[in-house]
């Protein structure tokens, strides 16, 4: 089969596939991306594009995101007209990310290839991240912005022949008439390469030893240090867990920027800002700030870990939830729909209001003072983990059937 993938920024969720794909061989895959420092992948071949246009600055912000996506849609779609004509590649089915509006003009290159369209997020006023918090209120023109932005689904819903969303809670954000073109099922964690390792260290530049599973080791990780992700209220109950627990050390894992909502006022950062906030309430020795690691590395702060906490605003899981509890690491979580979907409370994990920072903190201090009533919590979660998320077994076969529903016979990929 000859796969086009699509996404601005390579590989996204198409990793564990991609690489499947190349295994199995017999196949040729192109992916096209905005990405100029895309990865080298043996066995595909990557073609750069660009957007035809970007909006102003100061472009009306009821279309400015449509504008943005009809320029990328144009760029991409031009791009693969490129492809066919001068490298003669025709595909048999495209696969991409909806959210960039780059697969927004496929079917005016290619009418009748089919196209499966990745669809993350609906945005609206209520029920996500927007207006979640009191303390960031939304104004009077946050739902028009909100709503101006779904052009985008909205055009994609009719130029896909199929959809795909990760979690039940990601596609009802998606509208009921949506629903029917859609179906759920997650990227897929490769369980098979992850879980506990009793023996893991790690070295930290501060320490003279090791840190191992015999040391008192809580962590928090997101992608970026960011209200969404709950970094704020992690660092307020940070001084009440480090005072109850005198040989606890943290590791927190994360960038410094802003992948998802408001950015702080402070000019360092969130960071800087809940810093100046906790001050001396917290004794820093023990606080490590890693910023962003490689995987394995992440794996490692995970494995290490005896008491890991995520939280997130009502949003799109992170992935490193669900690697965590296929490393079986005992979880602490915001209590929000999405979360919900993934932990059980009290089964696979252990769930806290995402603004009380108290019981947060109180939560992580029974876990690490009491880890046998908590020993179940583990295994359970990789268990969960398994049987609902895993690539091999669980999400690449439900793909590839998709996949295989929009092919001939003689095109299809073997499951």
């Amino acid at each position: 089969m000859k796969l086009l993938f699509v996404h601005q920024n390579m590989p996204g969720q198409y990793r564990e596939t991609i690489q499947w794909l190349i295994a199995r061989g017999g196949h040729e895959l192109v992916f096209l991306t905005q990405r100029r420092d895309a990865p080298t992948i043996p066995g595909m071949a990557t073609r750069i594009y660009k957007p035809h246009h970007l909006p102003a600055k100061d472009a009306y912000g009821l279309s400015k995101v449509w504008e943005e996506a009809t320029g990328a849609g144009f760029g991409a779609a031009m791009a693969a007209r490129q492809l066919e004509r001068d490298e003669g590649f025709r595909p048999d089915v495209v696969i991409g990310h909806t959210g960039w509006g780059e697969l927004t003009f496929f079917k005016e290159i290619w009418p009748d290839v089919p196209i499966l369209g990745f669809f993350e997020y609906f945005y609206r006023a209520k029920g996500g991240p927007v207006g979640f918090d009191p303390d960031d209120p939304v104004s009077d023109h946050t739902p028009f912005l909100l709503h101006a932005r779904n052009a985008v689904p909205f055009a994609n819903i009719q130029t896909v022949d199929l959809g795909t969303t990760p979690t039940l809670w990601q596609r009802d954000t998606f509208p009921v008439s949506f629903h029917d073109k859609m179906y759920v099922c997650h990227d897929g964690i490769r369980t098979d390469r992850l879980g506990p390792d009793p023996r893991v260290a790690l070295g930290l530049g501060r320490l003279k030893r090791d840190l191992t599973r015999d040391d008192e080791v809580f962590t928090y990780i997101a992608r970026n240090m960011e209200h969404t992700r709950g970094f704020h209220i992690f660092m307020r109950a940070l001084p009440r867990i480090l005072a109850a627990r005198p040989d606890a050390r943290v590791l927190v894992l994360g960038g410094n920027d802003v992948s998802y909502g408001r950015k702080s006022d402070h000019p360092g950062g969130l960071r800087a800002e809940m810093e100046a906030e906790v001050g001396d309430a917290v004794d820093w020795n023990r606080v490590h700030f890693l910023g962003s690691l490689p995987y394995s590395s992440f794996c490692q702060v995970v494995q290490l870990s005896r008491c890991h906490i995520y939280l997130t605003m009502p949003f799109v899981l992170s992935w490193s939830l669900l690697e965590s509890m296929a490393m079986q690491a005992t979880v602490v979580a915001s209590d929000v729909a999405p979360v919900r979907e993934a932990v059980e409370h009290g089964q696979t994990g252990m769930l806290v209001d995402f603004f009380d920072p108290g019981a947060l903190a109180d939560q992580v201090v029974d876990v690490l003072a009491n880890p046998g009533a908590y020993a179940h919590l583990g295994p359970a979660a990789r268990a969960s983990v398994v049987e609902r998320y895993d690539f091999l077994t669980r999400c690449l076969p439900e793909h590839l059937r998709r996949i295989n529903s929009l092919v001939s016979a003689g095109k299809q990929v073997e499951v």
